[in-house]
């Protein structure tokens, strides 16, 4: 009884500690997301797939810029890299999008700043500048002839039409008009919510995993083990192994995007050096899930090759971002003995989380009505993913009990149709395999 006490308290203390970590940042989620669905709805993607021809400097600008201001979602960024590859994109500069579209996002500085400290949220961009500037020069050494040539095929293969659509999509007449006629738009503020949360939707795995296994990480793991995992004492060579286990934990722990941060909270607590949370920020590009989806996109030996180069800029970009820190006396000095608080408290981070509760009621509403307040129409939700898919460029689609589902991916279809194949083997039904999914 003792033991199981025990358990449940301790269990309890993790659940705590996770909610008021996310209490702290409910704000900057709301603000962060409203942001980017805005962005998303009102900057045209039409030059995404433009102007992207090379990775000359230019155009890892222009990579850079549009990868700014899209989704923070390393799910919805890695198959929009894919989508601009197969679209004619160079390999790298579509690289350097994915690369900036998760590092160097509004919503991702904020909810550092406010976990973690300013330092770490402008450590980010400085670092993912470095990484991105690595990649278009010795990334691109090993990460191009052959295998490169063998992955457009392959995507081409399988259609350029795979975007993986995490919003309604643009009206055509819409994007023609002014900027001051597109901002008064009830249509371009219906396709605003709609993007803002469909981008949630995406990410509520990796949002609620992240807080959870950060909570019980900082109650229930002592400070010894994370000593033993990060050396500490040996100078430089203590920052050099944290830089390379820091990606090793992301690859492990399937939490991708702005679900890592809470999680770098944690690992920051526990001992990890300045350069090896930054390493393991970026390393959300390189967790397990997302490589498997690299394995499919472009074959397995280039996603082993995108897995060692990734890794090897990302713990050297956090190697580099400490030292200019340190150079500068920038790195914090003090470390966190809690993350969250223990309770409620009538300060600044609650006043604010009411008023931007109300603005994701806004939002929630605005998404729900979209269609009667003019927005992007003929598109339709994944089932299996639950993202926004246009009817007219999905990249498959299955007939089933008189209804046509469509998929963001070939990769939900085959999913959907795997579980209407389990659920006629349950009933008894026909135990054949409904097929593949049109594409």
């Amino acid at each position: 009884m003792l033991a199981t006490a025990t358990i449940v308290v301790d269990v309890g203390r993790s659940l705590r500690e996770a909610f008021f970590m996310f209490w702290g940042t409910l704000w900057p989620l709301v603000l962060g997301f409203g942001i980017s669905g805005a962005v998303q709805a009102f900057v045209s993607r039409d030059a995404m797939q433009k102007n992207l021809g090379d990775h000359r400097p230019a155009a890892v600008v222009r990579a850079s810029g549009y990868g700014m201001v899209s989704s923070s979602c390393s799910y919805a960024a890695s198959a929009m890299a894919k989508s601009l590859f197969a679209k004619g994109a160079d390999y790298i500069a579509a690289m350097v999008f994915m690369f900036a579209s998760t590092n160097l996002v509004l919503e991702l500085g904020i909810v550092l700043i406010v976990l973690m400290g300013w330092q770490f949220a402008v450590s980010e961009f400085v670092g993912g500048i470095i990484m991105i500037g690595l990649l278009a020069t010795l990334g691109a050494l090993w990460l191009r002839g052959r295998r490169i040539v063998e992955a457009r095929e392959r995507v081409s293969a399988h259609g350029a039409g795979g975007e993986h659509q995490h919003g309604p999509g643009e009206s055509a007449d819409l994007q023609r008009e002014p900027w001051s006629v597109r901002l008064r738009s009830k249509g371009g503020w219906a396709d605003s919510a709609t993007y803002t949360m469909s981008d949630l939707t995406m990410l509520r795995r990796e949002l609620v995993v992240g807080y959870v296994v950060a909570g019980f990480l900082a109650v229930l793991v002592p400070t010894s083990v994370w000593q033993a995992v990060f050396i500490s004492g040996h100078g430089f060579w203590t920052s050099v192994e944290n830089v390379i286990v820091g990606p090793f934990i992301a690859v492990i722990s399937f939490v991708c995007s702005i679900g890592n941060v809470p999680l770098a909270a944690a690992l920051w607590k526990g001992g990890i050096s300045f350069g090896g949370v930054i390493s393991f920020i970026f390393a959300d590009l390189i967790a397990f899930p997302l490589l498997l989806i690299y394995r499919r996109y472009y074959g397995t030996r280039l996603m082993l090759r995108m897995l060692a180069v990734f890794w090897a800029l990302m713990s050297t970009a956090g190697l580099v971002t400490e030292g200019i820190f340190r150079a500068a006396g920038l790195v914090p000095t003090l470390r966190p003995t809690t993350i969250a608080p223990a309770h409620f408290s009538w300060n600044y981070t609650t006043y604010l989380n009411i008023v931007f509760i109300a603005l994701f009621g806004l939002l929630y509403w605005t998404y729900r009505n979209r269609e009667r307040l003019g927005g992007g129409t003929g598109y339709v939700r994944d089932p299996v993913c639950g993202m926004q898919v246009e009817t007219a460029h999905a990249p498959s689609s299955l007939a089933h009990a008189s209804e046509r589902f469509y998929f963001c991916s070939d990769h939900c279809g085959e999913l959907f149709a795997a579980q209407l194949g389990a659920s006629r083997d349950r009933s008894g039904q026909d135990s054949s395999s409904p097929g593949p999914p049109e594409s």
